[in-house]
């Protein structure tokens, strides 16, 4: 079941260079997006998801969603309340994964590299991404990561950044260690 989730908040990305879970893990492009419990783009969510389960459980797609929600091992849409993370109280969190690069574009639909410096966690963005049941030592509901555009500046989440020309002094030739204090 596609969806497309608008203006939602961008976390823990990997959308140009695959990363494994963990050691032996086939690695894959991931993103998390965080969506205010308030917005009504949750009951569009909620929907899809039911209904991806549905389409692998005929009729026990509501019933499956109560069991394994709150189950990060089985559901990709989390409550945010539950987590530590900056930024996810009062939100959803609906993690989704590809193993195929998923297509990254700017407002403007113009493709975006990393080097581009234009996606990053805490902005916003639309992104396309499809639910999907499974059934492999028990049921669950993952989402696969179609794409994502740039929507919007946020703040940025902790993690870093790239240094600015000022954080560095004019070290020009003939300067020594000593010059710099």
């Amino acid at each position: 079941m596609k969806i497309k989730l608008t203006n939602v908040r961008l976390s823990f990305p990997a959308l140009f260079t695959a990363e494994a879970f963990k050691p032996g893990d086939q690695p894959k492009f991931k993103a998390t997006f965080l969506i205010p419990k308030n917005s009504p783009l949750v009951k569009d969510i909620e929907r899809a998801a039911v209904d991806a389960l549905n389409a692998k459980f005929p009729g026990k797609g509501e019933l499956i969603r109560k069991q394994i929600a709150g189950n990060n091992n089985k559901c990709c849409i989390q409550d945010g309340d539950l987590t530590e993370y900056d930024g996810y109280a009062g939100h959803i969190a609906v993690s989704a994964k590809s193993a195929v690069r998923p297509l990254v574009i700017d407002a403007d639909k113009s493709p975006l590299s990393e080097q581009d410096g234009v996606i990053y966690a805490g902005c916003f963005v639309n992104a396309s991404i499809e639910f999907f049941a499974y059934d492999r030592q028990g049921k669950g509901l993952s989402a696969s990561l179609r794409g994502v555009q740039f929507f919007r500046d946020g703040d940025a989440f902790t993690g870093g950044g790239a240094a600015d020309v000022d954080d560095f002094d004019d070290v020009t030739a003939g300067a020594e260690v000593g010059d710099l204090v």
